[in-house]
């Protein structure tokens, strides 16, 4: 699985490997997705504050990607983060990580709305 499925399992449970964007295309959230059923809304931040205070650990998902990956018990290394940059098509430097992990983030809020995530206004692009 992606790293970006995983990202999206562990938020909307073992439904979204279904719903993982191909092609980097995602649909728009309540929306028809697959010529069916609409994509169903799912509330990202009390899901991750959640998943912060289970860690007990000061990790701020709102605006760090390793955070987020963190919380989600998701492999936030460097090497993770790299291959989720190819999933994505992030076409920057992979060796500026400050960057790289600024573009993360965006992009994986902005599929995770586009899948059916809700967001926090504060986080939608």
């Amino acid at each position: 699985m992606s790293i970006f499925g995983k990202i999206m399992g562990a938020i909307f449970g073992t439904k979204a490997e279904a719903a993982e964007p191909a092609g980097g295309a995602g649909s728009a959230a309540g929306t028809d997705a697959a010529g069916g059923a609409s994509v169903p809304m799912v509330d990202v931040a009390p899901i991750l504050d959640k998943a912060v205070a289970a860690k007990g650990e000061k990790l701020e998902w709102r605006t760090s990607i390793v955070d987020l990956m963190k919380a989600l018990d998701i492999d936030s290394s460097l090497a993770a983060r790299k291959e989720l940059a190819k999933e994505l098509k992030y076409d920057g430097d992979t060796n500026d990580s400050a960057k790289m992990n600024i573009w993360l983030h965006k992009q994986v809020m902005t599929k995770l709305a586009a899948n059916g995530g809700k967001l926090p206004d504060d986080l939608k692009s």
